[in-house]
């Protein structure tokens, strides 16, 4: 009976082992077999395998029938063997408990078994239950792998996700990193106070054009920030758009009207705008930003001002152009309307070339700024004096146009009249010139003369009217009208060379070599000037030998006559 015993405790024991290995009361049968792997691959890669626990195998239904048969054979024994073999039975149970606690602790293979079970089982299911863990066929549980499972995260990544992560488009876990998230970059992007960083750096490098594009996100992102509009506003400053930085400081302060460095700027940019009462308004507003150098120079422009706008009253035209200069030298250097002034007394003063070039360095704002910062009366006359300059140096289409956008501002008769006759100006001189082409020289004439009876000091007219008298040989009166163009505008260079023609005719070469050479001058590599030049000092040399000729024949007349009277 004790033999019996000890048997059942055996197969008892025999059975939880295999129980806890392949833990059947946790697991189904897998459908699918496992893939076998090659002996011979495995050999090459594995070092020496480690020792292996004795393999036990499940009873089955006739080995627990032999088992009860053999019951009655142990009766035979000898109670002395029956002791001897108990012992040796309980201490194998033990040993194998031990062992089974050992395998639920430790696996049974290494971290290359590992690795090569993998490889050799890429198509093998990464959740499912069983892997094989070398190639003696040896069946683990991933649920047993223990500490060696928790040291590294592995993933099997298939080869339409290996495609996507070359493109950097999938963060997988911690194995597999990508670049920056779009989710991160768009936060960037959506960030008012970076995109406004970013936009300083622009600035410091001179970028102002792609400095205004990002202060205008972060504005569309939060207009309420009254910083991010008055960093446009230096910006604009930067780029000579004064009005518009004028603008954008103007909301900066809207939002926050303690901004110190706003209102500083502001009044700088009133200064330079000729606005000397409104700058000396905003320094007062500027905190510890403003000296009294700033005030002092305001106050100045102001004072100056005042003395532009009192002779320009009195039409002291040399004394405007004066204290306009000065008033562009004392720090209102963009101011539109000193500018108008003074281009205003350059034209009275029939200095049009002069006039056209102090538009020209003047701002060419835009008129909806221009009327925002100075209002419709002081708009129009800064756009009816553009219109007036134009006109006198022939550009007739953008006199029109200036004038005509005057007149929509202030309907005043003295702009009315002014937008009448240059539109007069222009239509005589598309009709002369039309007459012109046909040839019709004596019509054309008369057609410039009726637009110079409107403004007798026209260049353009002027030096049209002396073409059509050039080819009705009215050489005297040609010359005439082209000295008057080029008093008007000494650069004038088609006036120059029609009146080089005219002493060409007229045979006063060494006039026209004068005006040959200067017009060489300011036209380097001129032909048809080069050989002008150099047929009218060929004539001039003939004409002196003409002379010496004459003057010997004179001289050996008289000496006959002295003969022959002796």
């Amino acid at each position: 009976m004790a033999e019996i015993t000890d048997k059942s405790v055996e197969i008892q024991l025999g059975c939880g082992l295999v129980a806890a290995i392949f833990q059947r009361g946790n697991c189904k049968p897998i459908k699918q077999p496992v893939s076998q792997i090659s002996t011979k691959s495995s050999t090459k890669k594995l070092a020496k395998p480690p020792p292996k626990p004795p393999s036990i195998t499940p009873l089955n239904s006739n080995d627990r029938k032999h088992v009860r048969r053999s019951t009655s054979d142990g009766a035979r024994i000898s109670s002395k063997n029956n002791n001897s073999s108990s012992t040796k039975k309980m201490s194998q149970a033990v040993n194998l408990v031990s062992n089974t606690q050992n395998l639920r602790r430790q696996p049974t293979f290494t971290s290359s078994d590992l690795s090569a079970t993998i490889t050799g089982h890429q198509k093998s299911n990464v959740n499912g239950a069983f892997n094989r863990a070398s190639s003696t066929g040896n069946i683990m549980l991933l649920g047993q792998l223990g500490n060696l499972k928790q040291q590294k995260t592995i993933q099997i990544v298939s080869t339409d996700q290996k495609s996507i992560l070359q493109k950097g488009r999938v963060l997988m876990g911690n194995i597999v990193r990508s670049q920056p998230s779009l989710r991160s970059h768009m936060l960037n992007k959506l960030d008012p106070d970076v995109l406004k960083s970013m936009g300083n750096e622009h600035y410091k490098h001179g970028r102002f054009e792609e400095a205004i594009s990002l202060y205008n996100q972060a504005i569309a992102i939060n207009p309420k920030n009254a910083c991010y509009y008055s960093n446009k506003s230096a910006a604009l400053m930067s780029l000579n758009r004064l009005i518009e930085a004028v603008i954008e400081c103007r909301e900066a302060i809207r939002l926050d009207p303690f901004y110190h460095n706003a209102q500083y700027r502001l009044a700088r940019l009133y200064l330079r705008l000729g606005e000397a009462e409104k700058s000396l308004n905003h320094y007062e507003k500027s905190g510890p930003k403003v000296d009294k150098r700033d005030t002092s120079e305001a106050q100045d422009v102001k004072r100056i001002i005042c003395n532009c706008i009192e002779a320009h009253r009195m039409k002291n035209y040399i004394t405007l152009l004066n204290e306009s200069q000065n008033a562009l030298s004392s720090g209102a250097d963009s101011a539109p309307q000193i500018f108008a002034m003074r281009a205003e007394a350059l034209m009275k003063l029939h200095r049009h070339e002069e006039a056209y070039t102090t538009i020209q360095k003047g701002a060419n704002f835009k008129t909806d700024h221009c009327t925002r910062l100075y209002g419709s009366a002081k708009t129009a006359y800064l756009l009816i004096i553009r219109a007036q300059v134009y006109v006198l140096v022939g550009r007739f289409d953008d006199g029109i146009a200036a004038a005509q956008e005057a007149a929509k501002l202030d309907i005043s008769n003295e702009i009315t009249t002014i937008l009448r006759r240059i539109r007069g100006l222009a239509s005589a001189r598309i009709k002369g010139n039309k007459l012109f082409r046909q040839s019709k020289y004596t019509e054309a004439c008369s057609m410039y003369t009726e637009g110079l009876e409107q403004d007798a000091y026209n260049s353009v007219l002027l030096f049209n009217r002396a073409a059509c008298r050039f080819k009705l040989g009215q050489f005297e009166k040609a010359v005439e009208d082209c000295t008057a163009a080029l008093v008007l505008r000494p650069s004038y260079t088609k006036a120059r060379l029609r009146r080089a023609d005219c002493y060409m005719k007229l045979e006063r070469w060494e006039a026209a070599i004068q005006e040959f050479e200067m017009l060489l001058h300011e036209k380097q590599g001129d032909e048809e000037v080069k050989r002008a030049l150099i047929d009218a000092k060929i004539q001039l040399e003939r004409e002196r030998d003409e002379d010496q000729k004459q003057r010997k024949l004179s001289n050996g007349s008289s000496n006959l006559v002295l003969v022959t009277s002796n």
